[in-house]
């Protein structure tokens, strides 16, 4: 195997060996994908302005979110299947957080439970994500279960209404769960480390869901379940309602509009999460770093700003801290990296970022994120 040395290596590796349908589902966007391609290339139009004779013998990529000390940061953020990128997904990824001292986010549409997370990490605090479903009675079970469970954030998803139009997905013929097609079963027997894998797990469906849910204790009710639960009247009356239920931080995700931070900041919220679903919802949307300064410049003072969608790289992590940004998230690049060599996968991705910020931060004259600032850039026209 040749030398892993940056995220893409370790996308092309998880390409070879993830089956299509679940590879395609990580790496890809809705409609065009004009945003999920935005994302990254506005981040590659910003440049850094290097400074010299700088003491930069002492440096640290450590910092907090919302109060937690993390070694860089990084959050990883949550991805809906992560057990499908690699048996256990969600599990081995948060052993590997949890080791490198950052937070690891568990979806609601994980495919391990946040029991088996809890257990696993011998109930070092994690970060839950919430999907308001119509089942309100459903939320409620699941904000309780991530108190027991002892997760120290609650990240709210206000964004995910309605779904995204994802051609590559409809071509596999991913539904959710995922109903495998004749090409498909082919596909996945040519990625015999991958069914070996998903041969020794017991988590094949959505843990969070299947057996807790009204209902749904097979794969044709969750079906029928799934399709119906996302709410489009989802408002911010419900996150209200959550901010009185979790005591814990409460952070939320899909904010692109600077009144919509305000009102989440108004809502109560610790943090809010700049991010357009990695360009899985609304495509022709602006990219996130695009609109990072505008609701740092709106809301920066009143609540933390986190930043998510096209981080592929440190030096990505460090300009949306330059732009602002308290703390980032990764998706795709741990994604990539469990998908290439499972749990390790994810440490080599979470050292290649932070060895990427750590020597970026050097040549721009910082040692630590508190002296970092919009000074570092050059944004071209």
């Amino acid at each position: 195997m040749a030398e892993i040395t940056c995220i893409e290596d370790l996308r092309r590796l998880a390409r070879k060996r993830v089956p299509r349908m679940f590879y395609d589902y990580v790496d890809g966007g809705s409609w065009t994908e004009y945003t999920y391609r935005a994302n990254e290339s506005d981040l590659q139009r910003i440049e850094f302005r290097q400074r010299v004779a700088c003491d930069i013998t002492h440096r640290s990529t450590a910092t907090t979110m919302v109060g937690q000390h993390v070694s860089m940061p990084v959050a990883i953020a949550p991805t809906g299947m992560t057990g499908m990128q690699h048996a256990d997904g969600e599990i081995l990824a948060a052993r590997a957080a949890k080791r490198f001292g950052i937070p690891f986010t568990l979806s609601t549409m994980s495919i391990c439970s946040i029991e088996a997370v809890a257990e696993a990490t011998q109930r070092h605090p994690f970060w839950f994500q919430l999907y308001v479903m119509r089942d309100r009675r459903f939320v409620e079970s699941l904000i309780d279960r991530a108190e027991a469970a002892n997760c120290s954030a609650l990240v709210v998803t206000m964004d995910l209404q309605v779904f995204g139009q994802r051609h590559k997905d409809t071509i596999n013929g991913l539904s959710m769960p995922p109903k495998p097609t004749f090409r498909n079963i082919v596909n996945m027997l040519s990625k015999p480390r991958w069914c070996l894998s998903m041969l020794g797990t017991r988590h094949r469906h959505f843990g969070n869901i299947v057996g807790h849910a009204r209902g749904v204790d097979n794969i044709q009710s969750l079906v029928d379940w799934t399709a119906e639960q996302f709410d489009p009247s989802l408002s911010w009356q419900d996150l209200e309602w959550i901010r009185k239920r979790w005591d814990g931080q409460l952070i939320v995700k899909g904010i692109q509009h600077p009144e919509d931070a305000r009102i989440a900041a108004q809502c109560g919220a610790d943090a809010v999460v700049v991010s357009n679903h990695g360009g899985r919802q609304l495509d022709g949307a602006s990219s996130s770093i695009s609109t990072l300064p505008e609701i740092v410049d709106a809301v920066g003072g009143r609540t933390e700003i986190h930043f998510d969608s096209g981080i592929r790289s440190g030096q990505d992590v460090l300009k949306a801290v330059a732009l602002g940004a308290r703390g980032t998230y990764i998706g795709r690049a741990m994604l990539y990296g469990l998908g290439a060599l499972g749990e390790a996968g994810v440490t080599k991705a979470l050292n290649i970022i932070q060895g990427e910020l750590d020597l970026t931060m050097a040549f721009c004259g910082k040692t630590g994120m508190q002296s970092i600032n919009r000074d570092i850039l050059r944004i071209k026209p």
